[in-house]
């Protein structure tokens, strides 16, 4: 764990509004952590932040989460293969996945679900529908 940025924090939690859901979000860079916590807080998700595969672990184990939301290129555990441990797992097999990630290369988005995501969400993302195509999974997963 790096100083300054505990496991499985709420950052900012939503607060006076009920939440549209518990969103865990895998992401090595800071820069893209914080983007998507902006945007989809302002939506009215509560997001909890894992810079890498191990710490995303952790945060499934300590609390509800409605929807992982997986950065495919990390470096100690890849997004494929956390998806297909998360798939795996008794406890949260059903939680809605989805991939972010630059990798546009012909087969990427296969490769994702054939790991266990539901969706596949090319970075850059698009703010301006993230919420929406969130929201489709939660829906679709009971959650909404």
């Amino acid at each position: 764990m790096r100083p300054g940025n505990p496991v499985c924090t709420i950052p900012h939690e939503v607060t006076g509004v009920p939440s549209k859901g518990r969103i865990l979000h895998v992401e090595d860079n800071a820069d893209n952590r914080h983007l998507v916590r902006r945007v989809l807080e302002a939506e009215g998700y509560e997001v909890v932040e894992a810079a890498n595969g191990t710490e995303a672990l952790t945060c499934l184990s300590s609390g509800q989460i409605d929807l992982a939301l997986l950065d495919i290129n990390m470096p100690d555990i890849d997004g494929y293969t956390l998806a297909s441990r998360i798939r795996g797992s008794p406890e949260f097999g059903g939680l809605p996945i989805l991939a972010m990630t630059a990798n546009v290369m012909h087969g990427d988005r296969e490769r994702s679900l054939a790991a266990g995501c539901d969706g596949y969400i090319q970075k850059p993302i698009d703010i301006d529908i993230l919420s929406m195509q969130i929201e489709r999974y939660l829906r679709h997963n009971g959650h909404g």
